[in-house]
């Protein structure tokens, strides 16, 4: 996934309401209307929404028959998780190297305050 796949995708999901379809359709395929339903919106309104999730490759539509469902691309949510997953690593190292020197210091202080009671 490239950095500009990767910007559009969280951009994307920046709104709530697209977050919200991402949700919904992590549940199962479903039409421009049953994505509609639960809002009180346009067709046109959630239409504009899923052509978001469509460009940023959350989202496909596929055509059966009369139906046009929108699918949830879950491959691409694999490879957000990993991008953030490597960063959730190094942020992890980088707390447990602070965690080991903050040890020493307080090592190296009660040995000190030791000392000095001697």
């Amino acid at each position: 996934m490239t950095e500009v796949q990767l910007s559009r995708a969280f951009t994307a999901l920046a709104d709530p309401t697209r977050r919200d379809i991402v949700a919904r359709l992590s549940v199962g395929d479903a039409t421009v209307g049953e994505l509609a339903k639960p809002y009180g919106v346009s067709l046109q309104a959630v239409s504009k929404h899923l052509k978001v999730l469509e460009e940023a490759g959350l989202v496909s539509r596929s055509r059966d028959a009369q139906r046009r469902p929108c699918h949830l691309e879950a491959e691409v949510f694999d490879l957000m998780t990993a991008w953030i997953e490597r960063y959730r690593r190094q942020a992890e190292e980088r707390f447990q190297r602070l965690d080991a020197v903050l040890a020493a210091m307080d090592q190296d202080t009660t040995h000190q305050q030791t000392g000095a009671a001697s």
